[in-house]
């Protein structure tokens, strides 16, 4: 089992600027594979290509429609190449006294780390894997096993003087090369974050609602990669460009039916309206104005505080004011009673 690469603890703390506390709290484990189990004598790194057929950033010119990342518009990856680890897994084990684990990002495991390690690319510049056969369209696995294997040689990094996926940062998340500022970063603000986006950063979302694919999809390695071939992780047509309006209309059952099976049902029905209430008020059309102002009551507080947010950048002061006289007088939520306050002034923060 080789050792992981220099920058791990880069990774691990400082390229995060400590924005997320649960990559430090088994670090221990992250950095030395044998800390999470002490059997392990060797890693296979397996990873698969969900490359998109058409380019990402296409999609951000359409401001009526919501922008999810690639990989999210198909069935969670988790559950298809978790099947794939155990089947190798299986394989192996079948062979002889062979014990294995499988880690599809379930653990405190380092893919992207293990995988430079194990030779199948290098991390680039905005901190993703790097594959020359399969650009950075790639989701990774591990298999932990007893079995003692000659490690291939470790990746090394291509990226040269390239500067294409810090230029692109809507957020500027990647202050220099190597060095991701989750606080600022589009996917981690709109998957992970769970309170209202940060004002300054909701006009950079554009109409985002998942994720964020622009470091990704200006990797000039993409150009070798192929068109993802596993037939279960075909991405769905109604994901490729859905409408905001009706996206905003989703209320509980029908959110998690439309979404079954696919990663976005795991980041929860108001953290998502949240997202896409902030892209009806980057539309810049008045006309879609109605759907926000139909979550002016909605039950989450998450979602009436953008929804308030939405409607002072579609609609003029004189219907702000007979909004919140219908709809946000009696608001007992600070945040929201705060979005009311900023919008009434003309200045939806922003």
């Amino acid at each position: 089992m080789p050792a992981l690469p220099a920058r791990l603890a880069e990774w691990l703390g400082e390229g995060l600027h400590g924005t997320m506390d649960w990559m430090e709290e088994r670090a221990d484990q992250r950095a030395r594979p044998v800390g999470l189990w002490p059997g392990v004598r060797s890693i296979l790194v397996l990873g698969m290509s969900y490359r998109p057929e058409e380019n990402p950033l296409d999609l951000l010119a359409r401001r009526d429609r919501g922008a999810i990342a690639a990989y999210a518009r198909r069935r969670d990856y988790h559950e298809v190449l978790k099947g794939k680890l155990k089947e190798l897994g299986g394989f192996l084990s079948a062979r002889g006294d062979v014990r294995v684990k499988v880690f599809c990002d379930t653990a405190p495991v380092m893919e992207k780390a293990l995988a430079e390690a194990a030779g199948i690319g290098w991390q680039g510049k905005h901190t993703v894997l790097i594959s020359r056969e399969a650009g950075n369209w790639l989701l990774l696995g591990a298999i932990y096993t007893s079995a003692a294997f000659e490690p291939d040689p470790p990746g090394e990094d291509r990226c040269g003087s390239c500067r294409a996926c810090l230029d692109i940062c809507p957020t500027d998340a990647l202050p220099a090369p190597y060095r991701l500022d989750a606080r600022r970063c589009l996917s981690y603000l709109t998957i992970e974050h769970p309170g209202p986006i940060p004002a300054e950063y909701r006009a950079a979302m554009g109409n985002r609602v998942f994720g964020c694919d622009d470091c990704l999809a200006v990797c000039p390695w993409n150009k070798f990669a192929r068109v993802a071939a596993e037939s279960r992780l075909a991405a769905r047509d109604d994901l490729a460009a859905p409408d905001l309006e009706t996206l905003a209309a989703l209320d509980e059952p029908s959110f998690r039916s439309f979404f079954a099976g696919t990663p976005v049902k795991r980041t929860g029905r108001d953290r998502f309206l949240r997202n896409v209430l902030i892209a009806l008020g980057n539309s810049g059309e008045p006309r879609l104005a109605g759907a926000a102002v139909a979550r002016l009551d909605d039950a989450s507080p998450l979602v009436r505080g953008m929804a308030v947010w939405a409607c002072g950048r579609l609609l003029d002061g004189a219907a702000i004011g007979d909004l919140h006289r219908r709809h946000g007088m009696g608001e007992a939520d600070a945040h929201v009673a705060e979005e009311w306050r900023a919008a009434l002034a003309g200045s939806p923060h922003r």
